[in-house]
């Protein structure tokens, strides 16, 4: 399908997923690399766009930071637990006791049995990584509902090569939404951008409120638009900053 006009950048508010949209997946999530020219291209939507751009992504807030720098904006980390809002303030979701030690211990020790499992602690979930062992699948996604079992108040999210044990209650739709609620996003037409199965929340909420929709990569969404891959997204992301800065319309 055609991607979106964007007319009127004081009419938009930009929501981008981060690994697999603005940079492409690594076997490590610390191995992943930012492109000058994205960074260059953000600070241009940030400031055509009025302030009225975030980030919505599974990663902590400060790893996000570290990356982007010394560009900087709103962010919502660990899909939409923790989030900072463009004045700066910090919202963000209790985490069960206990329940991320015990967690990190287990699959700890899965992963000396297994080469291949990486588990990375986030400050409210817990992730298990078997991109370098995708064979692994099914064994961590049993060891991980075995460890969810006792507590509604945890849930299983599933995205590309990782499962992670999180709170219930937040996701990366109710992250947009609530910025959507604020300066300088409200009365804005969302825009949402992501690859993942976790993203579709997104692509759900701002499907809600008649906004843009763009997946990433291939399988079922319920995105409007689609692109191919990260390089065919981060070359639309250019030209749409190129074409906003000259106020004329992209098609």
């Amino acid at each position: 399908m055609t991607l979106p006009m964007l007319i009127d950048p004081r009419g938009l508010a930009m929501f981008l997923d981060f690994d697999g949209t603005l940079v492409e997946i690594a076997a490590k999530p610390d191995a992943v690399r930012l492109r000058e020219t994205t960074r260059a291209t953000l600070t241009r939507l940030q400031r055509l766009l009025g302030g009225a751009l975030a980030i919505v992504t599974g990663r902590e807030i400060d790893v996000v930071d570290a990356i982007l720098s010394p560009f900087r904006c709103p962010v919502a980390g660990v899909h939409g637990l923790v989030r900072r809002d463009a004045e700066g303030r910090l919202h963000d979701m209790s985490v069960a006791p206990g329940f991320l030690d015990t967690a990190e211990s287990t699959l700890s020790e899965l992963a000396k049995h297994h080469p291949g499992l990486l588990v990375e602690r986030k400050s409210h979930a817990i992730a298990l990584h078997y991109r370098a062992n995708p064979s692994l699948e099914n064994a961590c996604l049993a060891e991980m509902e075995k460890l969810i079992k006792p507590d509604d108040q945890i849930r299983l999210v599933r995205g590309k090569m990782v499962i992670e044990a999180r709170p219930a209650g937040g996701d990366k739709g109710t992250a947009v939404a609530d910025f959507m609620g604020e300066r300088p996003f409200a009365g804005r037409r969302p825009f949402f951008a992501g690859d993942d199965v976790t993203d579709e929340d997104a692509f759900r909420i701002v499907n809600d409120l008649d906004g843009y929709t763009l997946k990433i990569g291939n399988g079922e969404s319920l995105a409007h638009f689609r692109l191919a891959d990260t390089a065919a997204f981060l070359c639309w992301l250019e030209t749409t900053a190129d074409a906003l800065e000259r106020g004329a319309s992209l098609g």
